[in-house]
């Protein structure tokens, strides 16, 4: 079952969210007469009991990085869904959300558009987990919105501040992009061996940038606009985000992949200014953790969950 569920952010921006797998049904309360009992997040609020309330299953909203899509998390999402109400979003300029030129791509506006989500879709108090940008907009509005996030994983985002040289780089980058490519097996190519940022064959990188590809009239490109996608990181990239992170009162586990983008000493020094902060790292992986070690991306995170949504 892949079902999208609208949602309205920030401006009225609309926005697509994403269930991927069926949420857990709830054993019945007694006096159910139907013995069947009630799909979780359709009714009730309580623990069961005789008035027929029932449990909800913990809400779980995913936010993938730039560039990335809901889609991405859909493998998490489906064994999350084993226990909990698991939602992706397509984050504005992302995936099938709108992509309105004239729109904000300010770290506020993300930030509004995944609280809109959390209260639009019912979710709240929910888990929120976020791989680099998502990540930081996760704990952004963690620090924000309390009362919505009683639990973080942050995947493979620094907390300090990127700079000017590194907002270079990537635009260098966009303009090194062989576009159109004549087939998704170009693309794959490219990014996987051939981009001059892989050090090393990567085939799951390239079936990542796959994903985000749409056949045109002249061959496949992006889904996002790369001017977008740029926009988006000049609003982060050159300021620290400490701050927020001694804000964020609930449990949060930061993920960092063995080859990743985020440093050992700087996921601990994050972990350390955490109020209540847990560490988690995944070998043989890079910056995308939860797609190149999809088994030890769960074990790593399964356990925290666990704790977190007690």
């Amino acid at each position: 079952m892949v079902r999208r569920i609208d949602v309205s952010g920030a401006g009225g921006v609309r926005l697509a969210a994403w269930e991927f797998a069926d949420s857990p049904k709830i054993d019945p309360p007694r006096g159910d007469p139907s013995g069947t009992g009630t799909p979780s997040g359709e009714s009730g609020t309580g623990s069961g009991t005789a008035s027929g309330e029932i449990e909800r299953a913990p809400g779980v909203l995913l936010l993938h990085g730039l560039m990335g899509r809901a889609s991405h998390w859909a493998p998490t999402a489906r064994w999350l869904s084993e226990r909990h109400r698991a939602v992706a979003l397509d984050q504005r300029g992302h995936g099938q959300s709108e992509k309105p030129p004239e729109a904000s791509y300010t770290r506020g506006a993300y930030v509004e558009d995944a609280e809109a989500a959390l209260e639009q879709l019912d979710l709240g108090p929910a888990v929120l987990i976020g791989h680099a940008m998502g990540a930081l907009t996760a704990w952004q509005l963690a620090a924000k919105r309390p009362d919505l996030v009683r639990g973080l994983v942050i995947c493979d985002m620094r907390a300090s501040a990127l700079g000017a040289a590194s907002q270079r780089e990537w635009e260098n980058w966009f303009k090194a992009w062989p576009v159109p490519f004549a087939t998704l097996a170009d693309v794959r190519k490219w990014f996987g061996e051939d981009d001059p940022w892989v050090e090393r064959p990567n085939p799951s990188r390239g079936e990542f940038y796959a994903e985000v590809m749409a056949e045109s009239p002249d061959g496949w490109r992006p889904v996002f606009e790369p001017e977008q996608m740029l926009k988006s990181r000049e609003t982060w990239v050159y300021d620290a985000h400490w701050e927020e992170l001694t804000q964020v009162r609930c449990p949060a586990l930061v993920v960092r992949g063995l080859d990743g983008e985020l440093g050992r000493a700087e996921s601990q020094e994050m972990v350390r200014v955490l109020p209540n902060g847990q560490y988690a790292e995944v070998a043989d992986a890079g910056h995308l953790v939860h797609y190149d070690q999809p088994e030890a991306w769960r074990a790593a995170v399964e356990p925290f969950l666990d704790e977190a949504l007690r």
